[in-house]
């Protein structure tokens, strides 16, 4: 029943400045505007994603539906092979895996990658079709953010 949403663009920065930016959730904060907001359920202003680690988000539809709490738990965080692959879920969206991948172009571009595999029971379809607008607005903002450095 489970889904599977993949996007992928090219962002004017190399690999390493995307790396580095990746790593912050002020970032994240700003490409998923106005689709969704998140914020740290300990009320911390920002901090850096770790292997091993679970974040525990206050998690807002469109900024104002709250949806209760957004876990991501880190599985990999490689920075030598730039792969980040995190277990997702709410109450909503029991599985929510992302991984997200870079491929260094050159000096001034990199692939970036979004895949997301989505399993919410009978509401599947419909939390693919917002994820697939979702992450297509998600790289828009990116390479807006990126382009502003």
């Amino acid at each position: 029943m489970g889904r599977t949403v993949t996007k992928t663009s090219v962002f004017p920065a190399e690999a390493n400045m995307v790396w580095e930016r990746l790593q912050r959730l002020s970032s994240l904060q700003y490409v998923a505007s106005p689709y969704a907001s998140f914020q740290p359920v300990d009320g911390k202003k920002d901090f850096v994603w770790r292997e091993g680690e679970s974040f525990a988000l206050n998690f807002k539809l469109f900024v104002v539906i709250p949806l209760g709490v957004h876990t991501i738990r880190i599985i990999t965080f490689d920075r030598e092979h730039y792969t980040i692959y995190s277990n997702e879920s709410n109450r909503h969206v029991p599985t929510w895996n992302h991984c997200i991948t870079l491929k260094p172009i050159d000096e001034r571009n990199t692939e970036y990658t979004d895949q997301i595999e989505i399993d919410a029971g009978w509401k599947t379809p419909f939390v693919y079709a917002w994820a697939k607008c979702f992450y297509a607005h998600r790289q828009k903002k990116w390479i807006r953010l990126l382009q502003s450095e």
